[in-house]
């Protein structure tokens, strides 16, 4: 969520007068380190016969400072799916359907390419997946969660066409991000990481005359 201590917010304009949907622009300070922040925000508003004004804030949006762009850029992540996750991040401000598309379909290559795990559903393949006991409970919860918040069961499409552009459930889009992130972290870097140190390990014990030490089984 957005730490705002807010300042001051213009009146809001009508986006849909039946259901009373507004958006308004609210800037504040942020209570971290004090600094402006700018907030493009959907509302509830309320009507008098002078003026409307907000009553319920939904959802809102940093618009300043601008937000950097997420990126992947972990030397261990395979180039395509380093590109895949970049591209992701890169439309998500500005469309989260196309961006949630696309990390589903990236989601789906990983289970099938580094798991050996084909099903004819992504949510099969996620069912498969988190029996798995190599994979550890906060990786299994946070895949198995994706199928939650996407609302596979109601959107069946995001389960069989990973790369359609659909609509998202709120939040859905950014979650998908994280736990790409948190699959690349366990898939790829601290692999290749722990890798280093081994070896780091293995040459202090060979100049000093040591066995290496023994590979996990």
């Amino acid at each position: 969520g957005i730490n705002l201590n807010i300042y001051a917010s213009a009146s809001p304009f009508v986006t849909d007068r039946k259901t009373k949907l507004g958006r308004d622009v609210a800037y504040g300070f942020c209570s971290e380190c004090d600094n402006i922040i700018i907030v493009m925000r959907t509302v509830k508003y309320q009507e008098n016969d002078f003026n409307m004004s907000t009553r319920e804030v939904l959802e809102q949006e940093v618009i300043y400072p601008e937000n950097k762009l997420r990126q992947c850029v972990s030397p261990e992540v395979p180039e395509r799916y380093k590109n895949d996750f970049n591209e992701a991040a890169a439309v998500l401000r500005d469309s989260s359907k196309a961006s949630a598309a696309i990390s589903r379909r990236t989601l789906q290559d990983l289970i099938r390419n580094d798991f050996g795990i084909n099903k004819k559903s992504l949510d099969k393949e996620i069912e498969e997946f988190i029996k798995r006991r190599d994979i550890p409970s906060y990786i299994a919860r946070d895949i198995d969660a994706v199928r939650n918040i996407g609302n596979f069961a109601a959107h069946p499409l995001k389960d069989t066409n990973t790369g359609e552009i659909l609509d998202v459930e709120p939040g859905e889009a950014e979650w998908l991000l994280d736990v790409l992130e948190a699959l690349y972290d366990f898939t790829f870097i601290q692999p290749k990481r722990a890798l280093e140190r081994r070896d780091k390990i293995n040459d202090k014990l060979a100049k000093a005359g040591k066995p290496p030490m023994k590979q996990p089984e």
